[in-house]
């Protein structure tokens, strides 16, 4: 795909174009779209006029019977599409390049934490379109996954803020519906919770190049992680203490699909 003449324009970049040309090398190979969460979102999305998927990446869970516009600030994110719109604009959430209402849904998949500026990145999803699709999350010590467990005290995992996705989508969009987004046992897209069952999973360096929360970390740090995990493995003790997950089919993780009216 070229870039120079399929890309519809550009819209500047951010800090987040930065770490996705570095760590989103193979997203193409290990980040597919789970056939049941692309139902559910598009489902959501309804029968209407042109879309824009704003962290748009590689296209996942982008519709193909729909008129779409991505917009993800990394080159190298956008290069790895394949079957998926070919109208493109290297841009950033908070600065969308787009007159107001100028699509009938906007849609973002699990991309809103890697905003620089989240509120502004909501806002402007309201602004250029009538209906917004939003797959969050929204951590609670229920949902409270286990492979957090095994970073280190000193190293960050997750947004590190006091507002989660889900709070900020609330504030910034008129929220009509809220729809949990269950991830299956054998979830085939390689995303930070897809393994929640599989934990060998999380060993092999390339699912790890895929999930951002551990593509992210030093190699000594990612090595840190990737030792503790192994040794509970090894020892038996992750199954001691998780082990009725491998049991259960589905699982809530705290992903959550909003759907929002301007």
């Amino acid at each position: 795909m070229s870039m120079s003449s399929e890309s519809v324009g550009s819209a500047g970049s951010s800090s987040g174009s930065i770490r996705y040309d570095d760590i989103g090398r193979t997203y193409a190979i290990t980040r597919k779209q789970d056939p049941r969460i692309a139902a559910q979102i598009r489902a959501a999305l309804g029968s209407g006029g042109p879309v824009v998927n704003v962290g748009a990446g590689t296209g996942n869970y982008e519709p193909v019977d729909l008129t779409v516009v991505a917009v993800d600030p990394s080159v190298r994110m956008l290069v790895q599409r394949e079957q998926r719109s070919r109208l493109v604009v290297r841009g950033v959430a908070e600065r969308l390049p787009f007159p107001d209402r100028a699509f009938e849904v906007a849609l973002a998949t699990f991309t809103v934490q890697h905003w620089d500026d989240r509120k502004a990145g909501l806002r402007e999803l309201g602004r250029v379109s009538h209906r917004q699709v939003v797959v969050c999350h929204q951590p609670t010590e229920a949902n409270h996954l286990w492979m957090g467990d095994y970073f280190d005290e000193d190293v960050g995992h997750g947004t590190g803020l006091p507002e989660s996705d889900l709070d900020l989508v609330h504030a910034c969009l008129q929220v009509r519906e809220v729809r949990p987004v269950l991830v299956p046992r054998d979830c085939i897209d390689g995303f930070g919770a897809a393994f929640w069952a599989r934990p060998e999973a999380y060993l092999d360096p390339l699912v790890q190049a895929g999930i951002s929360e551990l593509a992210s970390l030093s190699e000594r740090a990612r090595a840190r992680w990737t030792a503790r995990l192994a040794a509970d493995l090894e020892s038996g003790e992750w199954d001691r203490r998780h082990g009725p997950l491998r049991t259960m089919t589905e699982y809530d993780v705290g992903y959550r699909l909003v759907i929002a009216e301007s």
